[in-house]
């Protein structure tokens, strides 16, 4: 069976870097050495361990895709841009019939599917590429579906902790208000907790330094209305291992829809776990 042909665009941000560095080195894929950039990005070339890889900002991609159709033939993408970027590069994607895995959280996510359903061309679209908070997720919906209104009169605390780069609120925190909401808690996504301090991150919550750079830390709080009964659940991530391998199992799942012949489809890290 051939390789998989992805392009890593967002290079040379630290979690395209993560998953271009598993995408070389895992036999499924092989990795483009040309990576769509931002506007601000002054390098022209960066590195995954020794290979050299072509920055190419928007006004350069669409000049240089009959080139690389031409070298490395249908290819998916791989978007972890910046959030502002989000609905330009996904009509860029659906114009250039480009399938894509979009892990970049932001944007209007309305428009993302409906852009990608009226293109003929499927994507996975996920605020967290991690598998397991994802199935985490899927439980919080279970629940929310199951049992409504289990938590009526509860107060609720979001807390969400990431390095001091990312520029907006946490899409997996996002996520979950809708579940809570649907247990009878009310919340809105405008009352998380935002923290990108680094030296409150390591003072008050206690995150090691050599992950100030790259963390993914969430708590959500319940407390009874009278206060004599709390719930927490919190995961923490350290790094950006766990997104990386997500994505490739992303990749592989929309190459194999694709295959199937799907067409104007939007695919979920649900989907990607159910495998169907």
């Amino acid at each position: 069976m051939s390789s998989i042909a992805v392009m890593v665009n967002g290079l040379p941000g630290k979690v395209a870097g993560v998953v271009a560095r598993h995408v070389r080195s895992d036999p499924r894929f092989r990795l483009i050495p040309c990576s769509f950039t931002g506007p601000e990005i002054q390098e022209t070339e960066g590195g995954v361990e020794g290979e050299i890889i072509r920055l190419l900002k928007p006004d350069g991609r669409e000049a240089a895709l009959p080139e690389l159709r031409r070298m490395h033939g249908s290819f998916l993408s791989v978007d972890y841009t910046h959030p502002t970027a989000v609905n330009a590069n996904a009509e860029f994607y659906c114009r250039q019939r480009l399938p894509f895995v979009m892990g970049t959280t932001g944007g209007d996510r309305q428009k993302l599917e409906e852009t990608v359903r009226r293109s003929g061309i499927a994507a996975v679209i996920a605020p967290n590429m991690a598998k397991q908070i994802v199935g985490f997720q899927a439980m919080m919906e279970f629940a929310a579906q199951t049992f409504p209104d289990l938590f009526k009169g509860y107060h609720l605390e979001i807390r969400e902790s990431h390095q001091q780069g990312k520029a907006d609120t946490s899409g997996t925190a996002r996520a979950m208000v809708s579940y809570f909401n649907r247990l009878g808690v009310p919340f809105s996504a405008e009352q998380i907790r935002m923290e990108r301090d680094p030296q409150s991150q390591k003072t008050g919550w206690g995150i090691p330094e050599e992950h100030l750079s790259g963390h993914a830390w969430h708590t959500y709080t319940l407390i009874s209305g009278d206060g004599t009964t709390r719930f927490e659940f919190t995961h923490n991530v350290n790094g950006r291992e766990i997104y990386g391998l997500g994505t490739l199992d992303a990749l592989a799942y929309l190459d194999r829809k694709i295959a199937a012949g799907a067409s104007g489809r939007v695919f979920t890290m649900i989907d990607v776990l159910k495998g169907a």
